[in-house]
């Protein structure tokens, strides 16, 4: 197999590789959308407490749809309560978590429970049992609320702080919990942690055992919105309003993304760019410039610095006499400074010091010679500037 082939089976493995790479990534993965839905049966869901809410003679309501849609139904009354299950907020500072709408509702009497508020690890034990009238709830997290405040009220907690807490706005309450999983599938052998949840969304009285027939009848919704689950005419209306989002969610998006990746790889492996390979014109090498390059970096490693007074130093002065006017035969110092003030007028100075400099011919330093060669340029430019002016 000869270089050519084998590189094309590199690079066919490498877009093969990103192709499988991209398909797993865009599968969708709802494992985390999923914890805490009533639809779930798996440890960390709550399809177990729904069930146990329409056992006890509480049912349940599911509610697929944005919250706004709920906000201003006209066909559910108040007061409700709405159960949102892992909601990931960051924190639990009053009612700053809340969108404006949201507290507009839960004024009008209605009741919002959030389970899963982030709030800080304390030293509390990880597993904690809890004596309720209800039974006893078991509490598997050390997070804790320590901060408390006087317009709250603690529902559970310990010394480490409250673990459940509820707060009232006008006319209705919000509750806070810092674990998701409080009666979550894994807890069906604790009847008080379902007991305590329900009391807690039907609000019959969560310090203190109350009769069935003293229970509030509070209609109980559980937001299975955010868990993704959604109504069809939901459904319908968010991929009218975002086609682009509805498109790569759809098989036709990773498809697409493959076959270009496969475009480009193919392009890349057949060394073409939509056309044949041009070759680089060789650039022209200039012999002389070489050569003057050459003989410069010998002359600098062996800092032969006299021959460069000589040599740079002799065409300098030609290059006077010749703009002076003194043809190019060579001629003695005193000569050349008497045209230069007799046709120019201006001091001879700086030029007597350079022919000087080139007749003794001795080793200078790098500096002092690049020092030279600027004064032999201010001469030029002096002469420069004189014969324009006449």
């Amino acid at each position: 197999m000869n270089f050519s082939k084998r590189r094309l089976w590199i690079f066919g493995a490498i877009a093969i590789t990103a192709i499988i790479l991209i398909t797993l990534l865009a599968a969708p993965a709802n494992n985390k959308l999923n914890s805490g839905s009533t639809y779930n049966r798996s440890p960390e869901g709550y399809g177990a407490w729904y069930a146990f809410m329409s056992e006890r003679g509480t049912p349940v309501k599911r509610w697929r749809k944005p919250f706004e849609d709920l906000a201003k139904s006209k066909d559910i009354k108040s007061p409700i309560t709405l159960l949102r299950v892992n909601s990931r907020l960051s924190f639990a500072d009053s009612f700053k978590i809340l969108f404006k709408d949201e507290q507009d509702w839960i004024k009008k009497g209605n009741t919002l429970v959030i389970l899963g508020v982030h709030q800080p690890v304390t030293k509390a034990s990880f597993s904690t049992l809890h004596k309720m009238p209800m039974g006893d709830v078991k509490i598997d997290t050390q997070r804790r609320n320590n901060q408390i405040k006087q317009t709250q009220e603690q529902l559970l907690g310990d010394r480490f702080g409250a673990i459940v807490w509820q707060e009232n706005l006008e006319k209705g309450q919000i509750i806070f919990a810092t674990t998701p999983y409080l009666a979550a599938n894994a807890y069906q052998d604790f009847r008080g942690n379902y007991e305590f949840l329900a009391r807690i969304v039907t609000q019959s009285g969560i310090r203190s055992q109350e009769s069935e027939a003293s229970k509030i009848p509070n209609v109980v919704w559980v937001d299975e919105y955010i868990h993704g689950y959604k109504d069809a005419e939901v459904i319908k209306r968010e991929h009218r309003q975002n086609i682009l989002s509805y498109f790569t969610q759809t098989p036709v998006f990773p498809a697409l993304v493959q076959i270009i990746i496969f475009l480009l790889v193919a392009i890349w492996a057949g060394n073409r760019r939509f056309g044949k390979p041009k070759t680089l014109p060789t650039p022209a090498i200039n012999n002389s410039e070489a050569y003057i390059q050459a003989l410069a970096g010998v002359l600098q490693k062996a800092n032969s610095s006299e021959f460069i007074l000589d040599v740079v130093g002799k065409e300098e002065q030609l290059q006077l006499q010749k703009a002076l006017f003194l043809g190019q035969e060579k001629l003695d110092h005193q000569t050349l400074i008497n045209a230069w003030l007799q046709q120019t007028g201006h001091p001879a100075t700086e030029l007597e010091q350079l022919l000087q400099m080139q007749t003794q011919k001795h080793r200078m330093s790098e500096p002092n010679l690049l020092n030279w060669l600027r004064k032999w340029q201010l001469i030029r430019q002096t002469l420069t500037s004189f014969t324009n002016s006449r």
